[in-house]
Formats: structure tokens, sequence, C-alpha cells
């Protein structure tokens, strides 16, 4: 059970979490489905996730996390599980807002992404609380407090 991350830092940005944090992240949640994995975070400035969300979800606004899921051919079998691009301007004002640390809103950005990678999503809201449920025990694991919490 070993994830292979590249760390790709396209912007500035003040604390940002180390390759280790990241990979800590990742892999707590890639583990969980697979046995090996090859994912790349992008951190990026709030322009480009501006770009990239225009461009593939057609709202025209930088965004906390952006997933774009790795497609094999058929018949072949990779370990790539894809892409996540994170605007860390974006996830520090959400900290702020939701009074959250900064790491630990990362980590849950982190997490949330690489779920999208693996198939989930939060459309339907059966599908959502499935994939809150398994975003807070993850936190939970990692010594992170329910993001979904009442008290913010």
């Amino acid at each position: 059970m070993t994830t292979e991350l590249d760390l790709q830092i396209a912007c500035e940005f003040d604390n940002l979490p180390c390759l280790e944090q990241f990979a800590v992240w990742a892999n707590k949640v890639l583990s969980q489905y697979r046995d090996e994995s090859e994912l790349t975070i992008v951190i990026a400035d709030e322009e480009q996730s501006q770009q990239l969300n225009n461009d593939y979800r057609g709202k025209n606004k930088p965004t906390n996390v952006l997933s774009f899921e790795f497609e094999a051919p058929p018949g072949i079998e990779l370990p790539l599980v894809g892409d996540l691009i994170i605007c860390p301007a974006i996830v520090l004002a959400e900290a702020i807002e939701q009074e959250k640390t900064f790491h630990d809103h990362f980590a849950h950005m982190v997490i949330h992404g690489c779920l999208h990678l693996l198939g989930f999503d939060h459309i339907k809201e059966e599908d959502a609380n499935e994939m809150e449920s398994i975003e807070k025990q993850l936190l939970a694991d990692l010594g992170i407090a329910d993001p979904y919490r009442d008290d913010i």
C-alpha cells in the first residue's frame, strides 16, 4: 500500500505543508482503496484555479480543489489515479472563515480530492453523506476534527 506523489508548486505561498505531509494525507485515503497509487498534486494560484474551474466546470471563479481522474485505456492497469489542483489562497480563506487551521483544512481538501479521483461524488444527498462520512473518519484517524461539525 504505497502512494507515489508528485508535488508541483506552481505558485509562491507561505506556510504550505511539506511533501511528506501531503504524502501522509494522500496515502491515508488512497491506501484504503488501492495497493499502489500515483498522484500529482499541483499547488496553483487563484488565476490558474479560476481558469481551470471555468474550462472544466463552467464556473468562472477560483476554487479550493479540482480533481482530474486518470482513465487508463481498456485492458491496461496503471497505478495512476490522477491530478489534484489545489489553490492555497482559497484553502486559507476557507480555513479562516470556518475557524480551522490552514493545514487541517488542507488535509481535508487532499482527502476530499482523492475521494473524487476514486469515483466518489457529492451530487446526490446519499452520495454526499457517504463521502462526508469517509472524510470524517479518515480525518479523525489523523487527529483532525470533523470538518462538517455544527459548532463553527
